[in-house]
């Protein structure tokens, strides 16, 4: 594709070039190959304006900036001067790959928790229906059936447009996909109309990066303005920031008014039943939250116009998701479930979910992640005690933080019995050995993840093995 076809729909303020054959967009000088227009987008850790002179070694042809030309290294490369780099190279990955994402529908979901669950239960309806659908989420991506482990929720533009662009071509009519809030504030889905645009809830998380509650709601609901149709979850209390931002905006819930709403709601240890519009629902065990993504889920399916009795099938045939609420083969009389709560809202939903059919006790294993919101530390130390019978507190992922410290934040918020072992699989153990028959061991915070980041190496780490190694000692 020649320069000026790829740039032809962005904004520039200044732009000198000759109009040369571009053979990839990228802003990784990792990945830059000869032909490649490299996008220098300002990051929160570097600035790629500080590596136009490598991008230009490794055979970049142009380049797209939002710093003036003159204060760049630039020389001997087309330089395109824009407002805002990062929006520019999301349009210039679109135009690449020939606008996917003009080719099939797609669903984004945000929201603090659920986001996982909703896209995955979303897809199991569509496939019920008899649609191909692609999958971009936390845990892994899906085009045309092939499955490949995630780089990130909402990965950069040109991942993301290649990914779309791997969907129509392989016959996905459709996409789900979890859209953050980084990902939103920085524009990597700029350019993207969404067919449907779904809320699932808003609590306290990724404060280090917004800062505030309100600017971390306010990146999330962006996403409705890029949306035709809002799913909003309206007993959440930020809802009123979501609705009437699209076109046209539908709710769901349980306690309040709400356009779809799950009624007679029944929790066992085996399932949950529940009534809707689409029908009595019984799905997998869980609390309340499950409902929620249901519904979501469900409701989203609609508003692409699968039909009803395809959206209860496909929501009952949805198995669940690795690491969340996944209970484990275990050879002790007691169960251990393992899932990604790593919020103060996502740990108490999973353990009032988990009371709601305790027989014995609750054992929690949870940590807090370093490098990350500072604040929410305590918090999660005074739910984990409030809900648990004896939590063991341990490392999550403590990146360049001191374990220990990070202990002490969350300690500083318990109060029940508890203990501390900064060695994950030393707290798992002690956890297993203290369960008796008919307790539930709790391993909250790593979900899918099979690694943990010590310093800024990660280290394979994967709990089903940790578990399966203890019971075999």
């Amino acid at each position: 594709m020649r320069l000026s076809e790829l740039i032809r729909t962005l904004k520039i303020n200044a732009c000198d070039f000759p109009d040369k054959e571009i053979t990839g967009v990228t802003c990784s000088t990792d990945k830059v190959i000869p032909g490649s227009l490299f996008a220098a987008i300002r990051g929160t850790m570097a600035d790629g304006h500080d590596f136009i002179r490598l991008a230009a070694e490794k055979g970049a042809a142009a380049v797209i900036g939002d710093r003036g030309a003159a204060e760049t290294d630039s020389r001997g490369l087309a330089y395109i001067q824009t407002e805002n780099a990062e929006k520019a190279y999301a349009e210039a990955c679109a135009a690449f790959f020939g606008h996917p994402e003009r080719k099939i529908q797609i669903v984004g979901v945000t929201g603090t928790n659920g986001k996982t669950t909703v896209t995955n239960m979303l897809r199991s309806i569509a496939i019920a229906s008899g649609r191909g659908c692609g999958l971009i989420g936390t845990v892994e991506t899906i085009a045309g059936g092939r499955a490949r482990p995630a780089s990130m929720t909402t990965p950069p533009a040109e991942e993301l447009f290649a990914l779309l662009a791997e969907m129509a071509s392989s016959g996905d009519c459709c996409c789900v996909m979890e859209v953050s809030s980084h990902a939103l504030a920085r524009g990597r889905v700029h350019g993207i109309i969404f067919d449907v645009g779904v809320m699932t809830n808003v609590t306290r998380d990724h404060l280090d990066y917004h800062k505030t509650m309100e600017a971390y709601a306010a990146a999330k609901a962006s996403l409705m303005e890029q949306s035709r149709a809002a799913v909003v979850n309206a007993d959440d209390p930020w809802a009123p920031l979501f609705t009437g931002k699209a076109p046209r905006t539908v709710t769901y819930g349980i306690d309040g008014p709400a356009d779809v709403r799950a009624e007679d709601i029944e929790f066992t240890p085996e399932h949950i039943r529940f009534n809707s519009p689409f029908g009595a629902v019984t799905l997998p065990a869980g609390g309340r939250f499950s409902v929620y993504n249901a519904l979501a889920a469900m409701t989203a399916a609609r508003e692409i116009g699968i039909g009803e009795n395809a959206v209860r099938c496909g929501a009952e045939l949805f198995s669940g998701v690795k690491g969340r609420m996944e209970l484990l083969k275990t050879k002790g009389k007691y169960r251990v479930y393992i899932d990604y709560a790593h919020t103060p809202d996502g740990l108490e939903n999973v353990l009032k979910a988990l009371r709601s059919f305790a027989t014995g006790r609750i054992i929690t294993v949870f940590g807090c992640g370093g490098d990350r919101d500072r604040t929410k530390r305590p918090i999660m130390g005074e739910i984990a005690s409030r809900l648990s019978d004896f939590a063991v507190l341990t490392s999550d992922n403590p990146r360049t933080e001191d374990p220990e410290a990070i202990i002490a934040d969350v300690e500083k918020g318990m109060s029940g019995p508890h203990a501390a072992v900064t060695d994950r699989k030393e707290a798992i153990r002690l956890a297993l050995h203290e369960a008796r028959e008919g307790d539930i061991v709790l391993l909250a915070g790593k979900g899918h993840e099979t690694y943990q980041i010590v310093g800024r190496e990660r280290l394979h780490m994967d709990e089903r093995e940790l578990v399966r190694e203890i019971e075999e000692e």
